[in-house]
């Protein structure tokens, strides 16, 4: 039996899902977000990803971490640079934490996910719901964007 968390990364919201399983069978997962103000400075906030992240992995002991790969809109460049730099704290908070990570970018989760590489939140968030048969939506979608990371980890992945 494994663990795996997946992250989906964003400074408002960052994803957390966390799946627990072997081969293709999940035994059970969990989900929530790191939320930050946007009344902080971007550096304070960077920080409390960094530290929440860090905490969940202490407490979780995951055997593998996945990541959606950063990406960047030619229209939207800022956008992309606070992004990776997101990343870049969850990167760091994952390898000082001992932690085997993979980074998967977002078309191909959606792809492996859904079969399509242009699948909505909702039907994206529909595809995990129904792999963990959840009863209820998986809200917020980040939520549901990392545990599909984690699903993805858990049937495809192995620790090193």
């Amino acid at each position: 039996m494994i663990k795996v968390i997946g992250i989906d990364p964003g400074l408002a919201d960052t994803g957390i899902g966390i799946v627990r399983g072997s081969d293709l069978k999940v035994h059970g997962y969990a989900y929530g977000t790191i939320s930050t103000s946007k009344a902080e400075s971007a550096a304070c906030r960077l920080e409390q990803i960094y530290t929440k992240i860090r905490q969940v992995l202490a407490d979780q002991k995951p055997d593998l971490m996945v990541l959606e790969d950063v990406f960047s809109l030619e229209k939207y460049p800022k956008s992309g640079i606070v992004l990776g730099k997101v990343c870049g704290v969850v990167l760091l908070a994952g390898t000082q934490s001992g932690v085997p990570l993979i980074e998967v970018p977002v078309r191909q989760a959606k792809q492996i996910l859904t079969g399509n590489g242009k699948a909505s939140k909702l039907q994206l968030e529909r595809a995990v719901r129904s792999t963990l048969c959840a009863p209820m939506p998986i809200r917020p979608f980040h939520a549901s964007d990392a545990l599909g990371l984690a699903l993805i980890g858990l049937f495809r992945h192995h620790p090193i």
